[in-house]
């Protein structure tokens, strides 16, 4: 071997040690008040809820998850999120235990406050750290931890990117950000001209009270982001209960029906559109119901879908 051979060795070795070195770094990110720090990609990821199951499936890190918690419990499964899911098991209807998670010998827990953990609760952060479990937070649900700023779809955008970091896979998470934002900013240029937001309401479930989205809900960032106001803007919660009363004061123009679990969408839309406390609303006096699946309205990839069909709804004439 000459010399200038032996050199040019040395640097290939070298440039894939150093390679590899940079690779080994650790990364850390903010979830929630709290940084994580992870030595390494997670191998054995379980993701809870269908909306945070399918950012894992768009980042392609399927092979990185040994299953998925919370999703048949709540009836929210549908034949997109099952074609993505295929032989992969479900570890758990609804919440998983400790128990369970120890059991799938899991690294890593993607979840949220209300999407897999609650405060106070047997699975933590806090609680998993003492089996080696890594937690991520999904931003959303940050507001029952912390004091944070109202939500922007920036919020969901920030989850993908810091996955990305967490599993070495920049680039998958930051061309897939790129790519929403450039729908998001396609629907925002058609909308821009609108007079003035449409008010709606969102009304998940419940007859003597609905379940609804307050500020700090996702929805209040889809339903601007498509030239819309939440009329429940001033419910300093995420998803809460509210009274009736509320709503038909605010009067809201549209309600976006979330559809899943044993009342159908149709039965949601038929039980406002036959009691008669609802007659003065404009949305069902005029007929104005969207309806969006669960994934669509929680966190998630299927946002930007969703938030186009909002704005047709919203604003047809523009769209």
């Amino acid at each position: 071997m000459s010399f200038r051979m032996s050199l040019s060795a040395t640097a290939l070795l070298l440039g894939t040690f150093f390679a590899g070195a940079a690779l080994a770094e650790p990364v850390t990110v903010r979830s929630c008040n709290r940084d994580v720090t992870f030595d390494k990609a997670p191998e054995r990821a379980v993701s809870n809820d269908v909306n945070l199951t399918e950012m894992m499936l768009a980042l392609k890190l399927r092979d990185r998850m040994v299953g998925y918690t919370g999703v048949s419990g709540w009836k929210t499964l549908d034949e997109k999120l099952r074609d993505g899911i295929k032989e992969m098991p479900e570890l758990s209807p609804k919440y998983p235990t400790k128990e369970v998670l120890l059991g799938a010998n899991a690294d890593f827990y993607f979840a949220g406050w209300n999407y897999g953990m609650k405060v106070g609760g047997e699975v933590t952060p806090q609680t998993l750290a003492t089996f080696g479990i890594k937690v991520y937070e999904l931003t959303e649900s940050c507001i029952f931890v912390m004091q944070k700023n109202k939500p922007t779809m920036d919020d969901m955008f920030v989850d993908l990117l810091n996955l990305g970091r967490i599993f070495r896979v920049e680039d998958r998470a930051e061309a897939l950000v790129a790519d929403y934002r450039k729908q998001l900013g396609a629907i925002q240029a058609k909308i821009s001209r609108a007079d003035k937001p449409t008010r709606v309401f969102v009304y998940d479930s419940g007859e003597e009270k609905p379940f609804t989205s307050g500020r700090y809900g996702i929805p209040t960032a889809m339903i601007e982001a498509a030239g819309g106001t939440n009329v429940m803007d001033n419910v300093e919660k995420s998803w809460t209960e509210v009274s009736w009363e509320p709503v038909i004061e605010k009067n809201p123009e549209v309600i976006v029906i979330v559809d899943y679990g044993e009342v159908t969408a149709a039965q949601k839309i038929a039980f406002l559109k036959n009691n008669p406390a609802f007659k003065t609303i404009d949305a069902v006096k005029n007929d104005r119901f969207v309806v969006l699946p669960y994934v669509e309205a929680t966190p998630g990839p299927r946002n930007i879908e969703a938030i186009a069909t909002l704005a047709k709804a919203f604003h047809p004439e523009a769209m």
